[in-house]
């Protein structure tokens, strides 16, 4: 995948009158359309130079490489992390992994941290006003709660890869997360029963 492919359902949507994020059709029509684009996230990561980031802000969306320190004892792990970074931790920092979550909590998430947003712009100054503190004490986030892990910056394998808001919706639909050492489906079934 290349941005032209970010590029090609932006620019769709946009013809459709489907402005992205902005109202909950334009949401779903951009959701809808990720679902059945065939990318990987070794593409993404190899192809979306102009999108490349050394390091992580808190409120924006990444996508990048990663090989956890604990992984021979760590039940199962994704390669490929999309998180919303939300804070520094020893060693690298805290972020919500949205590949933990099965396509349809993904949308009730995302819906949900909308309203953190800075402002409605969808460019490059809009963000989430984010924290741990925030999520955990509103039972509105609750699906954020297996999705956090704490990623150390020595075992990142990539640049970040920095998503801007107009394609969250994009991104949060493609199948680009590779779970090691267990199936996508016994990360998600754990993963709702951690909600």
């Amino acid at each position: 995948m290349s941005s032209f492919t970010f590029d090609q359902i932006l620019a769709q949507g946009i013809r459709k009158g489907q402005v992205p994020a902005r109202s909950s059709a334009a949401r779903d029509w951009y959701r809808n359309r990720a679902k059945n684009v065939s990318v990987t996230a070794q593409q993404i990561l190899q192809k979306e130079s102009d999108k490349q980031r050394s390091s992580v802000k808190v409120g924006k969306m990444y996508l990048f490489g990663y090989d956890p320190k604990h992984k021979a004892t760590l039940p199962y792990y994704d390669k490929f992390p999309l998180i919303f970074m939300i804070g520094e931790a020893k060693g690298g920092f805290l972020g919500i992994n949205i590949h933990y979550l099965p396509l349809r909590q993904r949308a009730q998430l995302m819906d949900a941290l909308y309203s953190l947003k800075n402002n409605s712009k969808y460019d490059e100054t809009t963000k989430l006003k984010i924290s741990y503190d925030i999520l955990k004490n509103a039972s509105k986030y609750k699906l954020f709660k297996p999705c956090v892990k704490h990623y150390l910056s020595n075992h990142v394998r990539s640049r970040f890869i920095e998503i801007s808001p107009a394609e969250w919706d994009v991104a949060i639909f493609l199948q680009v997360q590779k779970f090691m050492k267990a199936s996508i489906n016994t990360v998600w079934k754990e993963s709702l029963e951690k909600v």
